[in-house]
């Protein structure tokens, strides 16, 4: 079961395992990035459009906590639940996404 985490409390999920590096696995589109990004702060974030994650999954780190982000929840959802098919133990879906990230826990944000 994959972990459904506000955005206002990623930084609590992160905390749970000190020793498993944090990362924030953005998994839109590069325009989407370009349109609204978070700004890395005790975390690493890793950018990986949903599409190409099977291809590039080798990139990523099974002894990472991974919170995957998406515009509202529904991509970075099922890309968590790819990852914790294929034995990534630590993972997470954002809650809301993007947007949710925006209004509940950094309003510099843009919604789109």
């Amino acid at each position: 079961m994959v972990d459904q985490v506000p955005p206002s409390r990623l930084a609590d999920w992160f905390a749970l395992d000190a020793t498993a590096p944090p990362v924030l696995l953005d998994v839109r589109e590069p325009w989407e990035r370009q349109t609204a990004s978070v700004t890395p702060q005790g975390f690493t974030l890793v950018a990986i459009p949903m599409n190409e994650i099977p291809a590039r999954l080798a990139e990523l780190d099974p002894a990472q906590r991974i919170a995957c982000l998406c515009h509202h929840g529904a991509r970075s959802q099922r890309v968590a639940a790819f990852l914790a098919q294929n034995g990534f133990a630590e993972v997470a879906n954002v809650a809301g996404g993007i947007d949710a990230w925006s209004i509940q826990h950094d309003a510099s944000v843009p919604r789109y």
